[in-house]
Formats: C-alpha cells, sequence, structure tokens
C-alpha cells in the first residue's frame, strides 16, 4: 500500500548532488511531491528533505542507493507520524476584500498572519499542514484571491538526538583511525 515518506538526507553542499539524488527517483520512475534543499545544523552540510507518496518496499530500497553516493553522510526515510513537519503559505488578495465581514471572521478563527497591506492587495501568511494550507487556499478564493503560493515541507524527526551528533561521533572515529 503506497504512504507518503519523507526522506532526510545530509550531504555535502555541492549542486551536482541535486541531479544525483534526483536521478535515482526518476529512474524508478517515483514522482516528487516536494524537495526542499537547506543548511542544517552542522556547519558546511546540507540537508535535503524530499517527500514522495509509495510502497514501504520501494522506500527502503532507495535509503541503501542514496547513501551509496559519495557526497551523502546519512540517509533517513520516515513515515508523516515519525516526524513534525510544516508549510508556510501566502495568500494576496484584493486589499478591498479585508474589508468584507466574512474575511474578518475567517482570520479571526484562522491561524494566518498579516505580511503586507498595500493599497492594492494584502499578503497573509500561514503555517500548516498540506491539507490545511489547501483548505485556506479554498476558502481564500471565495475572497478573489490574486496569488497563492506555498514551501516545500520541512521536517524534523521526532526520535532522534540529531545529525550533528551522529555526525560528531563518526568524525572521532575517522580521528581514532588515523591515530
Amino acid at each position: 500500500m503506497k504512504k507518503q515518506y519523507t526522506f532526510t538526507i545530509y550531504a555535502e553542499d555541492q549542486i551536482q548532488l541535486f541531479q544525483k539524488i534526483t536521478l535515482i527517483f526518476s529512474r524508478k520512475k517515483i514522482r516528487i511531491e516536494s524537495f526542499n534543499f537547506s543548511c542544517c545544523e552542522v556547519h558546511q552540510i546540507s540537508r535535503f528533505t524530499i517527500v514522495v507518496t509509495e510502497t514501504y518496499e520501494v522506500v527502503q530500497n532507495l535509503v541503501p542507493q542514496i547513501e551509496k553516493i559519495i557526497e551523502v553522510y546519512k540517509c533517513y526515510c520516515h513515515t508523516n507520524e515519525e516526524i513534525i513537519w510544516k508549510q508556510i503559505a501566502l495568500f494576496k488578495v484584493p486589499t478591498i476584500t479585508i474589508y468584507d465581514e466574512n474575511l474578518s471572521c475567517f482570520l479571526k478563527r484562522a491561524d494566518v498572519i498579516t505580511v503586507a497591506i498595500e493599497r492594492d492587495y494584502t499578503v497573509f501568511q500561514a503555517t500548516g499542514n498540506e491539507k490545511e494550507i489547501n483548505d485556506l487556499a479554498l476558502k481564500f478564493s471565495d475572497f478573489n484571491l490574486i496569488e497563492f503560493v506555498k514551501s516545500p515541507r520541512i521536517a524534523l524527526i521526532k526520535n532522534s538526538e540529531g545529525f550533528a551528533k551522529e555526525f560528531s561521533d563518526r568524525e572521532m572515529q575517522k580521528e581514532e583511525l588515523f591515530l
């Protein structure tokens, strides 16, 4: 049965790595739903967060393949229940609509903040999961939504001491080998 999985990959900060990682998914004809690239808690190491919907067997076979890439230090794969994750969304509506009583009531109930108020438009920001953000987009469409964008997933592993500890332990082991 297919399920949503989040890959967290710690690797060297290299442009070519993006292509190498996505090639592994495309060869298996796996559609990447979300891809985020950012810095992490370890200096000069990057963190890739990739979301796919696939079977358990398929994703478990991908982890060792990704870890075979020379620049990759570690790859984790988790279900939505094993991580804490969010996305951020921006919604742009005509400023005139902020005076609509229905929008005012909606904004009071929703966890939405105002980012910018311009003469022609107002921008709101929301944080949530995919369903919450999509529901907000539908609701904002009732108020002449001009533009809508959401970020890729950002995620932290619930039961983890963090990659920094694992990385420092690994580096200490390497140093001991050379002594």
